[in-house]
């Protein structure tokens, strides 16, 4: 049996804890029903002084200063508005994740729980994943992870991570399939409804541009780009009225946003472009000519890019009948 902790970090999200106990608890169901032992012993881990929910009170409850010692290091979500800050909050449980897999355990993080496993410096130099809509501030504040944002999952070693939300499920299933076999994960994936084969999260992601800042020029540049995007011109026309040279302008358009000018401009044209194909019927044509295109094969090639699949497949999944 692996001895799993579940941590419970403040503002934690409730689904994705749920998650984790509910694949788990099932596992261990459907292996005794079929005469075995249970494959996990959940225990679950609460910051020094902090009292367990009433919701968690039929499970094994420690604090991190009684000397656990997990197997298996299970890292949830977060319901947050300022990561770094919950990071911070979270701080205590650092030394102790370093701490574990120093003595061997597995680590896991699931959807931003990636900030706090990071925070360890244990994902420095391996492949990691988030959710996508996370990754841009993942990668400012930990460079030396080697982000793949459009992995649904990601294993480096002893070290597992998960993309957005549903990816949760894909990962519990690679971790299922690891410790019990893939028998009884294709039975998971059946009762828990999950496609196996996804790999790919970059088609869920949405492009919101930052204006949590104090730079007037960016803003001005921002302003243009998002009202002219449309137009086929270039970004040297769009922003040519802009007092500041070239090379300034881009710094500090890239320092502020977390992108260049032309890469904002062609993530809100694809952006542009996906809520027509959502949400409209018109022809191919018209959506590439009103995001600003007048090259279709050029159109095709960043959308696919940076969306991950064509703008055809997109429209198939996503549109609204």
């Amino acid at each position: 049996m692996i001895d799993v902790a579940v941590i419970i970090p403040r503002q934690y999200k409730l689904l994705s804890v749920a998650a984790l106990l509910d694949v788990m608890e099932t596992v261990n169901k459907n292996l005794r029903a079929a005469g075995r032992d249970d494959a996990y012993d959940i225990t679950l881990l609460l910051p020094v002084n902090d009292l367990p929910e009433h919701h968690f009170r039929n499970y094994n409850v420690r604090s991190l200063d009684d000397g656990y010692r997990a197997q298996l290091v299970l890292v949830p979500s977060f319901t947050t508005e300022d990561i770094s800050e919950t990071v911070r909050q979270n701080k205590a449980f650092i030394p102790w994740i370093a701490a574990q897999y120093e003595q061997g355990a597995e680590l896991a993080s699931f959807c931003t729980g990636a900030f706090l496993l990071a925070a360890t410096g244990l994902l420095d130099g391996k492949v990691a994943t988030t959710h996508v809509d996370a990754s841009r501030s993942f990668a400012r504040i930990f460079p030396e992870v080697l982000l793949m944002p459009d992995k649904t999952v990601t294993q480096d070693g002893r070290i597992y991570t998960s993309g957005g939300s549903t990816s949760t499920f894909h990962l519990l299933l690679h971790l299922v399939q690891r410790h019990c076999g893939k028998e009884l994960a294709i039975r998971m994936a059946k009762i828990f409804a999950i496609d196996m084969d996804r790999h790919n999260q970059t088609y869920f992601s949405t492009f919101h541009p930052s204006r949590n800042h104090t730079d007037d020029l960016v803003a001005t540049a921002q302003d243009k780009i998002e009202s002219s995007y449309h137009s086929s011109g270039t970004i040297e026309e769009m922003i040519r009225d802009i007092p500041s040279s070239r090379r300034n302008m881009v710094r500090r358009f890239k320092q502020v946003t977390g992108v260049t000018p032309i890469e904002y401009l062609q993530l809100t044209r694809i952006e542009a472009a996906k809520k027509l194909l959502e949400q409209t019927a018109q022809q191919m044509t018209e959506v590439i000519l009103n995001t600003g295109y007048n090259d279709p094969k050029a159109f095709r090639k960043v959308f696919r890019k940076t969306v991950g699949m064509t703008p055809t497949e997109y429209r198939e999944k996503f549109q609204v009948k």
